[in-house]
């Protein structure tokens, strides 16, 4: 459909709009299952196999034992053993009130119950997939905070991270993923748009939930130009962002010396650079700075909470992608972008989710998730296609910027 609407001119091919939303998957909201919880009671039993596989050796005089990283391999062994010892000793197995357990069936049950639990709880890590919760009616959902939070108790819903890229008013690109935070997403996503369209954007435009230095970085290797507004960009205007002192914004730079200067007149100098990765595996360098002397600063109530010296922790690759990006969107050509993008990917989640009534899928699994939304997606299309033929708006790509009076 998108090659079609590209062959008869209906794409621009000049930036693609890019929004994310989060919609409720089709499973019960109160089978969750969550890794911190699974950990913690993992660690309390693998604790009660040592202990067992202890008094296991100096009842049948075995060598045994149970390794973190082996311990399911360990577990079978061990069963294995018992099992084979049941058979040998015929042992005879007894249930019910008023009837004594052998040895060998006491271990066996017990050892057994280990191993059941044991699996269980690798199912739930390979059920992860990185994340910190799944759903055991749709493992591959993921518990969200949704936007329909009417009661305002921050309940968490199972749902889908649902992607759209829009052009020319258009749905070119749709994508789920389970990741809650949209940052993870843009990276992905436009490999994947890049490989299905057949052709690249030479911009996107994006709001400020995208921004990172791993997006800013791969949007420059692929020499494509960021409309993203930065996530500070709304405190930049407030009075109140302005009049704060700790604020690296506020302070004074020095370029040739590589040195800040507080509202105290003090020097911060660099005295590391350390280097962290993201969840992605990016890795970044970020400068750590520090004051010379903070002690008996009279502005220090108000500029740090630290015991010692003020330190600002700041990545220059960062900043200066960031500033490229800032610069953008400023222009008359990124004010257009950033109007249209709420107009036009915004308004189709709009229609999607209000006009079509679509707030929640009817399938699961991410793949029947994904083909959901893309059947939606295409008819939303059809619908913008014979809109625009009824209103003669046939290749017309951008809504113009209205001017103040």
């Amino acid at each position: 459909m998108v090659r079609r609407l590209e062959q008869a001119g209906e794409l621009s091919k000049e930036t693609v709009f890019i929004d994310g939303t989060k919609l409720e998957a089709c499973a019960n909201k109160y089978t969750f299952v969550w890794k911190k919880s699974v950990g913690k009671w993992e660690e309390k039993m693998f604790q009660k196999i040592q202990g067992a596989v202890q008094l296991l050796n100096r009842e049948y005089l075995q060598d045994f034992s149970a390794v973190l990283e082996t311990r399911t391999q360990d577990l079978q062994k061990i069963v294995l053993f018992l099992e084979e010892r049941c058979r040998t000793d015929n042992t005879v197995f007894v249930h019910g009130r008023g009837r004594r357990k052998s040895r060998n069936q006491r271990y066996f049950e017990l050892f057994r119950r280990f191993l059941e639990r044991q699996t269980i709880y690798d199912w739930h890590t390979a059920s992860f997939q990185g994340r910190n919760n799944y759903c055991k009616t749709d493992p591959d959902a993921t518990f969200m905070h949704m936007k329909d939070d009417h009661m305002r108790n921050a309940q968490l819903k199972p749902g889908y991270n649902v992607q759209i890229a829009a052009d020319s008013e258009y749905i070119v690109a749709a994508d789920i993923f389970q990741d809650r935070n949209d940052v993870w997403t843009l990276v992905p996503f436009l490999k994947t748009m890049e490989k299905n369209l057949g052709f690249r954007y030479p911009s996107v435009t994006a709001d400020s939930r995208y921004e990172s230095e791993e997006a800013y970085t791969y949007l420059r290797s692929v020499k494509q130009k960021p409309y993203i507004k930065p996530q500070t960009y709304e405190k930049w205007k407030k009075r109140s962002f302005k009049q704060d002192i700790s604020k690296r914004e506020n302070m004074g730079y020095d370029e040739k010396a590589d040195t800040y200067t507080c509202h105290a007149g003090k020097t911060l100098s660099p005295v590391f650079i350390r280097k962290q990765k993201s969840k992605s595996g990016y890795e970044s360098e970020v400068t750590v700075y520090e004051c010379e002397d903070c002690s008996g600063c009279p502005y220090k109530e108000k500029c740090t909470k630290a015991k010692g010296n003020k330190r600002l922790y700041i990545s220059k690759s960062f900043l200066e992608k960031r500033q490229e990006s800032y610069e953008n969107i400023l222009s008359e050509t990124g004010i257009q972008y950033r109007m249209n993008r709420s107009i036009q990917v915004e308004g189709a989640f709009g229609v999607l989710k209000h006009d079509y009534a679509f707030q929640r899928f009817l399938l699961r699994g991410k793949t029947r998730v994904k083909l959901e939304i893309l059947l939606l997606c295409m008819g939303y299309n059809i619908n913008k296609l014979h809109a625009k033929i009824q209103k003669e708006r046939l290749g017309s790509y951008l809504f113009p910027v209205k001017e103040t009076a």
